[in-house]
């Protein structure tokens, strides 16, 4: 009789359901998950990104679940407008300081805002901060931006020279969870606002929420990775390019030959 598995290689194969898109056991009907995130949150399905995979999740021992602040219905306001309303990235940064319309900032640290050079021809824009990033109040500081400095500095381009660095979400999700489709529509005009002002030349866009979001599709990172897209809005069209989350790279390090590969298309880009 063969072996029964271990646990470490039990949590493993759940790991590799789980980025895989597994959300759920076996039932005996089919459940539509984006129809019922739909009716919690009276969204319509081309504005509501799923769950992201790629984003590196917590792997110790299983704790309780987190008590997360809830915002009053009446307190809730309209995102769109109070972005508008920003003349400026420093305009934008103090309102979103003063901001108390999503709940996962009354359990974060930072505002995590951005990093690098404002002005810069390439933003790059990932998910949502981790827990070193939230403790420094810049993005991707952690395991996973230490390779993604290092990966695009073998490009030549540096968060100290010609990069400009930013979030969909812009405060940490309790336990490094995936954002819900409600914290993302929430700060969503924030980050559009974001890109206005900062007017890159190129986007580069990390992981699946920020492409989900950010090009409204439902069709999934690993698909997406190096194909130049077109990110529209506000009347703006700018060339972008899905990239993996360096999160994933680190734990699949045969996909970082895939990663150099999207990137030499950035290269070329930059080179023409």
């Amino acid at each position: 009789m063969a072996d029964s598995p271990s646990r470490a290689e039990i949590i493993d194969m759940l790991r590799q359901h789980v980025e895989a898109g597994c959300t759920d056991m076996l039932t005996e009907a089919p459940v539509n998950q984006f129809a019922a995130s739909e009716i919690r949150l009276g969204l319509k399905s081309d504005s509501a990104p799923p769950r992201d995979n790629s984003q590196a999740q917590p792997t110790g021992p299983a704790t309780t679940p987190l008590a997360i602040p809830q915002v009053p219905p009446e307190t809730r306001i309209d995102t769109h407008n109070l972005a508008a309303s920003a003349d400026s990235l420093d305009d934008l940064r103090a309102t979103m300081d003063h901001f108390d319309g999503c709940a996962l900032k009354k359990t974060a640290k930072n505002t995590v805002f951005c990093d690098g050079v404002a002005g810069a021809k390439i933003m790059l824009i990932g998910e949502a901060p981790g827990q070193d990033e939230d403790r420094q109040g810049k993005p991707f500081v952690g395991r996973s931006g230490q390779l993604l400095d290092t990966m695009l500095a073998a490009i030549g381009i540096t968060r100290e020279e010609n990069l400009y660095i930013s979030n969909i979400v812009p405060w940490r999700p309790p336990g490094n969870r995936s954002p819900s489709i409600e914290e993302i529509v929430t700060c969503k005009p924030f980050i559009a606002r974001h890109i206005a002002l900062a007017k890159p030349d190129i986007l580069l866009l990390v992981g699946n929420i920020s492409n989900k979001t950010l090009l409204d599709t439902q069709t999934g990172i690993t698909k997406l990775r190096g194909q130049w897209q077109s990110y529209e809005a506000d009347g703006l069209k700018i060339p972008a390019l899905p990239l993996l989350h360096p999160a994933y790279v680190l734990r699949r390090p045969e996909t970082k030959a895939d990663m150099w590969t999207d990137l030499c298309q950035l290269q070329k880009r930059l080179a023409s």
